[in-house]
């Protein structure tokens, strides 16, 4: 069986199935019956959806939202199938996202430019598309109603330009998507959780994010909920933690601003080091190269992220 995390609170997570085991996961919020799923891996992941489904003892039918956080394809690939396999839902996103969810060939081109068309076919498949009269555009402030359990959604820039979070004061609880970072449960020590955040391409903006951050944190939840990887308690502190991790990041970049063609690799290096630093501080006891298979993609498109902060700062 796949990942599962029950919380008792309505809320349970599981394994998205995207590239490793918990690397991704979704969040299911089940109210009086009624289902709705925060974020959704790839395509490969609705077998594990219509699984937690049974076994909660519940079937398609009544699965009323599809929420993404945002539409980067580990957080949206999989959403096309999952409209399809549960006919009641309505999908919410971003209202920068919508159009790129009923039409998703310049989403599908974009993600294609960073990694390849064939890493694209391989690890999402066929990307589909969603009818419009589908879609509940979800601007800051917009509240969806989960069999009487109120869902909040907030704008949230600084990863991505439409990215929104989910603020569910039933259970004190936001799902952050990529907005509150990242925290590996491999990463875990003694119930310590370890948190960095993420500055992917295209649209990483510190600022932004800074703020983001600073909002998620005026709602005092008892938890965050991360795509990666689920629940995050001790906020305050956790929130501290990833605002110096931010800044240190940012720092490192503007440190490379000037290094020509070397500044990709010198900016990763640099964050490299400084997170190995960082966990060993934090007493993780997994090798460098274990440490560094679980965050490869992370430490390539962080650096990336950086980069093109850079040059859009300096346009």
């Amino acid at each position: 069986m796949f990942d599962w995390r029950d919380y008792g609170n309505g809320i349970i997570a599981f394994d998205a199935g995207y590239v490793r085991p918990i690397l991704a996961s979704i969040h299911m919020l089940v109210e009086n019956g009624r289902v709705a799923f925060i974020d959704t891996g790839s395509n490969d992941s609705l077998p594990n959806a219509l699984a937690a489904l049974q076994r909660v003892g519940l079937d398609a039918s009544v699965v009323d939202f599809v929420i993404l956080t945002h539409i980067h394809l580990d957080h949206a690939g999989g959403a096309g199938s999952m409209m399809q396999a549960f006919p009641n839902a309505r999908l919410v996103v971003h209202p920068r996202g919508a159009r790129h969810m009923a039409e998703p060939s310049k989403l599908v081109a974009g993600v294609s430019a960073v990694y390849g068309p064939e890493y694209v076919k391989r690890v999402y498949g066929e990307i589909l598309p969603i009818p419009a009269e589908r879609i509940i555009e979800a601007p800051d402030g917009h509240v969806l109603s989960l069999a009487g359990r109120s869902l909040l959604c907030i704008d949230t820039p600084g990863h991505a330009r439409h990215h929104i979070c989910i603020v569910d004061s039933k259970a004190g609880a936001i799902f952050t998507g990529d907005m509150f970072g990242l925290s590996y449960r491999e990463l875990d020590v003694d119930g310590r959780q370890f948190i960095f955040p993420t500055t992917t391409p295209t649209q990483f903006e510190p600022e932004e994010m800074r703020q983001s951050i600073a909002r998620l944190l005026s709602f005092q939840p008892e938890a965050m909920y991360l795509t990666h990887y689920s629940r995050l308690p001790d906020v305050e502190a956790k929130g501290r933690e990833l605002l110096r991790h931010l800044d240190t990041l940012v720092a490192l970049a503007e440190s490379e601003a000037n290094a020509g063609e070397a500044r990709h690799a010198r900016i990763k290096q640099a964050m490299t080091d400084y997170l190995l630093d960082e966990i060993r501080a934090h007493g993780c006891t997994l090798s460098d190269t274990e440490l560094l298979d679980i965050w490869a993609t992370d430490l390539e498109l962080n650096a990336q992220g950086l980069g093109v902060w850079l040059d859009q700062r300096a346009a």
